[in-house]
């Protein structure tokens, strides 16, 4: 497995992303909006493990996950009614969903189901990614909004 993981990071160019895992963006639209203040739409690769986590954050743009490879991940958001989970991957039979949308200003981060595994996944964002629109979120600050989710939040803080 550690052989496949150092074979996707060096042949799709990934590097660390700052709320886990690795990425390598493939596309960034030339078509502006907002007057010229962001692309339309961008897209990366990204590997998660299963030694690591996505972390809870926040963009300000829709962001569609497509599955590729390996295990199967969960995208666990944060909302009002409270924790809620979505497994990416191809058993549509067990509930899974080879695409899954986050929609924008949503809480989330994302786990490998598997143990000593990895998901290899696209993401597309529209409007276009931005770092200046990307929030992490530290586990105080969701136990204060969240308090009846503390499982969910210590393990993606």
């Amino acid at each position: 497995m550690q052989d496949r993981i150092a074979f996707l990071v060096e042949k799709l160019n990934l590097i660390p992303h700052p709320e886990g895992g690795y990425f390598s963006e493939t596309y960034r639209s030339e078509m502006n909006i907002d007057g010229g203040n962001r692309q339309l739409m961008t897209a990366i690769y990204f590997l998660l493990t299963s030694e690591n986590v996505s972390k809870f954050h926040r963009i300000k743009s829709d962001e569609i996950w497509f599955y590729h490879e390996g295990s199967s991940l969960i995208v666990h958001s944060l909302h009002a009614e409270g924790h809620k989970m979505q497994k990416v991957g191809l058993d549509i039979n067990a509930g899974e969903k080879p695409q899954y949308l986050v929609s924008k200003n949503t809480i989330f981060g994302s786990t490998v189901c598997d143990i000593d595994s990895y998901s290899l996944v696209s993401c597309v964002v529209a409007p276009g990614f931005d770092f200046r629109d990307f929030e992490l979120f530290s586990k105080e600050e969701l136990i204060s909004i969240y308090p009846s989710e503390i499982e969910i939040i210590n393990q993606l803080t």
